[in-house]
């Protein structure tokens, strides 16, 4: 071929004298290699960039549909989290009020005695506040059998006002270790020791100064 011919027969030394052909053989050939590097350095790099936005732009679609689904349902999620409230605050005025907190630790303490269970010990300690409710501490100690404390929860579950006792760090012990090989009987005496939590319903008053208190606290301490 000509173009093969006159390659072959350059004169590295007069470049303003190579073929027309030749001359337009590398001019093509420097095109393409400038158009390739071109390629490399930046539109490769900004097709990188274009997958990454397009991957974004699926996953930010996504959670577009997710939020607009939720705010679709939002007036008939709303009105189910009120009705929720609702049933919550109906629940909790079911127990003890301030004022019903005082009888209501005497009938507790009053039915562990009916029951035949030696108090030890029966200390009502300092109220916490929460949200819609007040949560009472009682560290206690007492002494009596399987059917004793039974009784004693049968009697709490029957009081007039409905009365939550959750424990915490409670232990029942036998109070004198039975023979060894022998298994304790009915009526083995044992030690009921820790502390117990009782809860009362706090009115509106109650929580607004509850957070009110709360917020002034966060404004002290951001200050």
């Amino acid at each position: 071929m000509k173009l093969l011919d006159d390659l072959r027969s350059l004169d590295r030394n007069n470049i303003g004298g190579w073929p027309k052909s030749v001359k337009t053989f590398f001019t093509v050939l420097l095109f393409a290699v400038i158009v390739l590097i071109g390629w490399y350095t930046f539109i490769n790099d900004q097709q990188n960039d274009l997958q990454t936005l397009a991957g974004k732009e699926e996953q930010l679609k996504t959670e577009f549909s997710q939020k607009q689904a939720k705010s679709v349902n939002l007036e008939a999620l709303q009105q189910q989290l009120d009705e929720m409230k609702d049933m919550l605050r109906q629940l909790l005025r079911q127990l003890p009020s301030k004022t019903e907190m005082p009888e209501l630790l005497v009938d507790v303490s009053q039915t562990a005695l009916s029951a035949g269970l030696q108090q030890e010990l029966f200390q009502p300690g300092t109220e916490v506040s929460k949200d819609f409710y007040a949560e009472k501490p009682i560290q206690l100690k007492m002494i009596g059998t399987y059917h004793q404390f039974g009784s004693f929860i049968s009697g709490v579950a029957s009081l007039p006002r409905v009365v939550i006792l959750t424990m915490h760090d409670v232990s029942l012990t036998p109070l004198n270790a039975p023979a060894k090989g022998a298994e304790p009987g009915p009526n083995q005496l044992l030690v009921l020791q820790g502390t117990v939590k009782t809860y009362r319903y706090m009115d509106d008053s109650e929580t607004g100064e509850t957070s009110g208190k709360a917020k002034n606290k966060k404004a002290g301490g951001q200050k």
